[in-house]
């Protein structure tokens, strides 16, 4: 018989908080490297490294909600979809941008690239809440806009944003939805 584990029964019922109930303070220093560091210790075929992250702090994401609500015009987004998205960057405590950024490789597909930043973002969220902070993947319109991704984040031709984590403090219980039937989605190859 195998005995608790409590990685095992945190990641059965880790839940992200609300966005909008995230609030400061958000973690820094130590307390960040920390989840940083985590954060990064994921599938990386031939140590590519195809991911970087972008901690922006309080004047960059003044500056993004501007961006936000110039370009959301522009893009025919609809005005109170700009407006959540602007006060999203406005509030947040932290933002951590993960940035797919692959490299030319033999070994390791793009694709495969792109997935490893994802579950950077992943792992983020993870140790985020597993060091007792709130966190939630967030990954609105804009980090599909190039003219976002490269004015406001100085991103290259060839990047783009896996996500946006939120960090801070956050006290509100994240509510419980429904998860997927393993019925449903799990089949066995046999032969």
């Amino acid at each position: 018989m195998t005995q608790p584990d409590p990685v095992m029964e945190f990641l059965l019922t880790r839940r992200s908080k609300p966005a909008n109930a995230i609030r400061p303070p958000a973690p820094e220093g130590a307390a960040l490297a920390q989840i940083l560091t985590a954060a990064v210790r994921v599938p990386d075929h031939g140590a590519l490294e195809p991911w970087r992250l972008l901690v922006i702090e309080d004047g960059a994401r003044r500056r993004l909600a501007d961006l936000v609500r110039a370009r959301g015009p522009r893009l025919e987004v609809a005005p109170e979809k700009v407006e959540k998205s602007a006060k999203r960057w406005e509030t947040a405590p932290a933002i951590v941008a993960v940035v797919a950024s692959p490299k030319p490789s033999d070994k390791a597909p793009e694709l495969e690239q792109i997935l490893s930043a994802g579950a950077v973002c992943v792992s983020l969220v993870n140790a985020a809440l597993a060091t007792g902070w709130g966190a939630a993947w967030i990954t609105g319109w804009e980090a599909f806009d190039r003219i976002f991704q490269e004015t406001g984040l100085g991103l290259q031709k060839h990047e783009q944003v896996a996500g946006f984590i939120h960090l801070g403090s956050c006290e509100t219980p994240a509510v419980e939805r429904s998860r997927p039937d393993l019925a449903r989605i799990v089949s066995r190859i046999a032969q």
